[in-house]
């Protein structure tokens, strides 16, 4: 694995562009004004939020968009599943791509995932609103954390990230549609992440105490075709 972040992911967030992060000039160096990372359609947030997993899961969950004031439920869920459409600032404080409008991350979380993540999510686009300065975003977290403000990470944590209009990074675009798993922090060789013919990728995301790690799938939620390219191999 290269250095930065995450996707998150986001955490997919943090991986996407971590080969960018390496030399990268600062191309997005500040905050752009909100209304950039807004989507002016709720019903087309609600869409690609719901695009990240397949229809059998996705038609049931809970939906998230953002708004001036935040994430706010847009759609009641019956499944557990919590569906929503990540913005730059889920990456890593090193990311070049943090500050990037354009982003648009959409991540339908299975119950555990989601009592852990949405939460973080929420704090995070909370202290954003705020103009908190990525190091103080980072700084407030980790106290967050360390007072047990934010819930733990519970076994089972998952995620589908399969939409084929999502837009990770400047670099990678689409990248590939993928399962995540989330675990407290451990070594991602456990898993033989990232080792030659493997096909889980890992990372540490330390600032979010979890290990995340991907597994690259072979189609979209819609059901259509993705082939393998070396996006995946690059992420290794």
């Amino acid at each position: 694995m290269k250095t930065t972040s995450s996707i998150t992911v986001a955490v997919i967030l943090l991986v996407a562009s971590q080969a960018a992060a390496q030399g990268a000039k600062a191309t997005y160096p500040t905050m752009a004004p909100l209304e950039q990372y807004l989507m002016t359609d709720p019903d087309a947030e609600i869409s690609l939020a719901r695009s990240a997993a397949p229809e059998s899961i996705s038609a049931n969950a809970e939906i998230l968009v953002l708004n001036r004031h935040g994430y706010e439920t847009a759609v009641k869920g019956r499944n557990g599943f919590v569906c929503v459409v990540e913005r730059s600032w889920s990456a890593g404080i090193a990311d070049p791509d943090f500050w990037n409008p354009k982003l648009r991350a959409p991540i339908c979380f299975n119950p555990q995932a989601a009592r852990f993540n949405i939460p973080l999510t929420i704090k995070k686009t909370e202290l954003v609103l705020a103009a908190r300065s990525k190091v103080q975003m980072f700084e407030d977290l980790r106290s967050a954390f360390d007072r047990k403000e934010l819930p733990p990470l519970e076994s089972g944590a998952m995620c589908y990230m399969m939409s084929k209009q999502e837009y990770l990074s400047d670099r990678d675009g689409h990248w590939h549609p993928h399962l995540m798993f989330f675990l407290p922090l451990t070594d991602p060789a456990a898993w033989g992440a990232g080792l030659s013919g493997s096909p889980v990728l890992g990372f540490e995301d330390s600032p979010n105490r979890q290990t995340v790690f991907l597994i690259p799938v072979a189609k979209w939620s819609d059901g259509t075709a993705a082939p393998m390219d070396d996006h995946v191999g690059d992420l290794r």
